[in-house]
């Protein structure tokens, strides 16, 4: 199973809504990208599913490790220019499935953000890259995310208590997966490669062993060779979906 060719991406989008499982996974595959809409003048925000409370934080205790990656998600947000940053609660680093109660939320925050594009992780496994965009929570978050956005988001008999709050119905225009089989739209992020950098260095209880500048650069370099682009370009690759 594999999306469709991507659509050409909308040239008048205003607001971006970022949806994704744990704090970390929207740096590693597209803080590039984000760096670049902002500096179009796009407003983007961040919805985090857990505080990835599972992952490793070194020595601190678990129960605190929610605190730390919290405020690693802000600096790396701010690190390419996003102030917006907003977690979910209740839900369970590791055990993420799409129930109704997350799309519901989900659904919740793009009312209120009204943002023209979406950008989630792939509800679709990629088979050749089972450790990544194949967790199960990456997974999760995808499906429930593309359920909110359709048809949640715009029906207003879908979770009648948004209503009840004011939060009117809102169609997203566009739906852009990170993790997917075959990603086919290419966005060329070289000029956003120290910003890229800087994000995922952000995430120190994550990234702190590693070489993070030589991983962005080998990771972004392989996708732009692979796209075709011009000899030391770097990129990040995603498939755009149009909503109808």
């Amino acid at each position: 199973m594999s999306f469709p060719a991507s659509a050409p991406a909308l040239s008048d989008v205003v607001r971006a809504l970022a949806v994704f499982a744990h704090p970390d996974d929207v740096d590693f595959g597209c803080a590039g990208t984000i760096a670049t809409w902002v500096d179009e003048g796009v407003d983007v925000s961040y919805l985090l599913v857990t505080r990835g409370d599972s992952g490793e934080c070194d020595d601190t205790p678990r129960a605190e490790v929610g605190r730390p990656r919290e405020e690693e998600q802000r600096a790396a947000a701010a690190a390419v220019g996003v102030r917006q940053v907003e977690f979910l609660d209740g839900y369970p680093d590791g055990a993420l499935t799409p129930t109704l109660d997350l799309r519901r939320d989900v659904t919740a925050a793009i009312r209120r953000f009204r943002p023209d594009r979406v950008l989630t992780s792939s509800p679709l496994r990629r088979w050749e890259q089972l450790v990544g965009p194949g967790h199960p929570d990456h997974l999760a978050v995808g499906e429930a995310t593309t359920c909110a956005v359709y048809p949640d988001a715009r029906n207003r008999f879908t979770h009648p208590g948004l209503l009840a709050a004011g939060l009117e119905p809102w169609v997203v225009r566009e739906v852009w997966y990170a993790g997917g089989p075959a990603p086919d739209h290419v966005v060329d992020v070289t000029d956003r490669y120290a910003r890229k950098v800087a994000a995922m260095a952000a995430h120190r209880s994550q990234t702190g062993r590693m070489d993070v500048a030589a991983w962005v650069r080998d990771q972004l370099t392989a996708t732009a060779d692979a796209a075709g682009l011009p000899a030391g370009r770097m990129a990040e690759a995603f498939t755009v979906l149009r909503t109808g």
